[in-house]
């Protein structure tokens, strides 16, 4: 799974070509950390077809204030560069599968 930054975002994540699914965390939050895997194993099942990636809210806070974050974990999905769904909070894995199912 990619890091996304402040300096990536634009390039990796914006002017991707395919669907791209942001994972907005922190250290310190306890969710994040029981969702990460799950947002890891869709990247791996999606391969080539999806870019999933994360974006540690503290080291890069432009980002997270640019989509006005304000809970974590959020996941943005993202596609032509345009957010087309948001998931705020721990879920099961089979519904972000059904919001990506969505825009693929």
């Amino acid at each position: 799974m990619l890091e996304f930054t402040d300096e990536n975002f634009e390039e990796v994540v914006i002017k991707s070509d395919v669907p791209v699914i942001v994972d907005f965390w922190a250290e310190w939050c306890g969710p994040c950390r029981m969702i990460g895997p799950l947002i890891e194993q869709i990247s791996e099942e999606y391969n080539g077809r999806i870019i999933a990636g994360k974006v540690d809210i503290e080291s890069s806070p432009k980002t997270a204030m640019r989509f006005g974050i304000r809970n974590i974990p959020t996941i943005l999905f993202l596609k032509a560069g345009e957010v087309v769904d948001k998931q705020v909070g721990v879920v099961p894995k089979t519904t972000l599968v059904a919001k990506l199912e969505k825009i693929l």
